[in-house]
């Protein structure tokens, strides 16, 4: 048995799939995957290739069979399709009057479940949603609540940098990113020029950060002036007790009282 990696349409998931060695894959091929989901369409990113026994008990999913004319056939009408549920998704969402906004719809390959993606501030009682969904298409429905950096890995877009976003192209899992990690690389800590088309810190801040030296403390700087340990301790009590007054100050101007009452 062979292992060969498809990346799936909706989500943008890169699966290690078996493949039987009876079917012939090139990269870029259309073919259909057996998912936890059901079936699912796939474009082959790597060919399929021996692998050792222990990768193939890994191997959660199989690769079908390659896309044929009827397959392809198949999925143009199943987006004009996923188009038509988002249209009237959006009309049940405005007569339940729910706060949410709708990102994308997606069917699976066999039609047997129709999922909608959704952002939103809370969370949200959509179960009449559903039973009117559900009612509509006749499938088993799934609403998903998805987090503001996977809608933009859902929509796609051109980042800053003028290349597709790397979450839409091959990034498979979101990275914690600081605003360390732009000061480490001495970046501009303009919110507009290191945030993405998400309004989060760019993902690709992470790429570079450890090939820069760490933040220095306060304490290594003022070593590295010349300054013995008893002039840093100092200094170090002075700051602190300014920053206590600068929190104190704050404190009063929050509470609009005057600093002797």
């Amino acid at each position: 048995m062979n292992i060969a990696r498809i990346r799936l349409r909706k989500p943008r998931r890169v699966l290690q799939c078996l493949c039987s060695e009876q079917i012939i894959l090139k990269r870029d091929d259309p073919c259909i995957v057996q998912t936890d989901r059901g079936l699912e369409w796939g474009i082959c990113l790597i060919p399929p290739e021996p692998c050792s026994s222990e990768i193939e008990k890994q191997a959660q999913y199989k690769v079908i069979r390659k896309a044929n004319v009827n397959d392809i056939n198949n999925i143009k009408n199943i987006e004009l399709e996923e188009k038509k549920a988002f249209s009237i998704c959006l009309k049940y969402i405005e007569k339940h009057n729910l706060p949410m906004r709708l990102v994308d719809s997606d069917y699976t390959f066999d039609k047997h479940k129709l999922t909608f993606y959704f952002t939103a501030d809370h969370r949200i009682d959509f179960r009449e949603l559903v039973k009117d969904l559900a009612q509509e298409f006749r499938t088993r429905i799934e609403l998903r609540h998805i987090q503001i950096r996977d809608q933009a890995k859902l929509v796609g877009g051109m980042g800053v940098c003028g290349l597709q976003l790397c979450c839409t192209r091959w990034l498979e899992q979101f990275m914690p990113i600081s605003m360390k990690m732009a000061k480490r690389q001495n970046l501009s800590l303009n919110p507009s020029k290191i945030s993405g088309q998400c309004g989060r810190l760019l993902c690709c801040l992470a790429y570079e950060n450890e090939m820069y030296p760490p933040l220095k403390s306060l304490e290594e700087e003022l070593l590295e002036e010349g300054l013995d340990k008893e002039e840093v301790e100092l200094l170090k009590s002075l700051d602190e007790t300014n920053e206590s007054e600068k929190k104190f100050e704050e404190t009063v101007q929050n509470k609009s009282i005057e600093p002797n009452e």
